[in-house]
């Protein structure tokens, strides 16, 4: 039932990341093997230059035992994982890193880097993360947010979800991106929370997202299957159509894109936003193809940031 198709980067997205100049991305906690990999395909692909936060030694041991030259990268001291988090996190706040990655770091306390008032990375804009899912041989991408940081998000972080994900998917060439609001039904009703929710946030969006249309509350035949929805008289351009899937909590976004990758080798890039940069958030359990477009996104943002300056 699993599939064994390999995973691919979408190659559309890795030239469109190439275009721009190589963004310097600081690597936090880099002296696993996994993430001096990782950042070694990010560099030698041409999307990034590292600097490589985490203890000397070991960076320079693991570097070595994968057979990376990295004498013309800066390296930067940090005793632990928290020490490197932090760093990292300054760096990218005092603007000499346009973004960031996870390293051999635990998702809390690269979050808390970012979160922390002192890295000087904080916006006023809610933190949150998109999954940009492509299965091979297939360039459309299909982002679902939030399945990585807000467990269970409120109306107004569910809001900022939104906003985070319009202004990646623009900034990755849809012009007028579609968002589906997710719930279990196609009704709003006070027994399903999140069809409330979904409601609310469609009409507010109406007022206040320029360039985007959302709708909800949908259910997800109904956000992802033309002909579901027109069994269903669902009339509205969203519907069987979503380029952004809104989730209700962050159980179904986990699952929804595991699903994805493992009954579909769905390649799973995923970014945080509403920071000073983008921060690449990735897991021990994913593949390389999924890693490096996480970069390639990290790379159009940054760039996409540069140009607007």
């Amino acid at each position: 039932m699993l599939s064994t198709r390999p995973f691919e980067c979408p190659p559309a997205l890795l030239a469109r990341a190439q275009r721009n100049p190589a963004v310097t991305t600081a690597v936090a906690n880099a002296g696993a093997v996994l993430a001096l990999e990782s950042a070694k395909q990010a560099t030698e692909a041409r999307l990034i230059t590292p600097i490589l936060v985490g203890n000397r030694e070991g960076i320079a041991r693991t570097a070595d035992e994968i057979g990376w030259n990295i004498g013309a990268f800066e390296i930067l001291h940090a005793d632990d994982e928290d020490m490197a988090a932090l760093k990292a996190a300054k760096l990218a706040g005092d603007g000499h890193a346009a973004a960031l990655m996870k390293g051999h770091v635990h998702t809390d306390a690269f979050m808390m880097a970012i979160l922390n008032r002192d890295s000087g990375l904080r916006t006023g804009r809610r933190l949150t993360h998109v999954f940009h899912l492509t299965v091979p041989d297939h360039d459309k991408a299909l982002l679902i947010t939030d399945a990585a940081v807000n467990i269970a998000p409120d109306l107004e972080t569910k809001f900022e979800a939104i906003r985070n994900a319009v202004g990646l998917a623009q900034n990755l060439g849809i012009a007028a991106p579609r968002v589906a609001i997710l719930s279990g039904t196609e009704e709003a009703t006070d027994r399903m929370p999140s069809s409330m929710d979904a409601a609310a946030l469609t009409e507010r969006a109406a007022t206040e997202l320029q360039n985007a249309q959302v709708f909800g509350p949908l259910a997800f035949d109904n956000a992802v299957s033309p002909d579901a929805a027109q069994i269903k008289g669902i009339d509205h351009p969203v519907a069987g159509n979503a380029d952004i899937l809104l989730v209700p909590n962050i159980e179904t976004g986990n699952a929804l894109f595991k699903m994805m990758v493992y009954f579909m080798s769905a390649c799973a890039a995923g970014i945080v936003l509403g920071a000073k940069v983008p921060a690449i958030l990735t897991s021990r359990a994913d593949p390389p193809e999924a890693r490096l477009a996480s970069a390639a996104i990290a790379a159009i943002l940054a760039g996409a940031k540069k140009d607007a300056v």
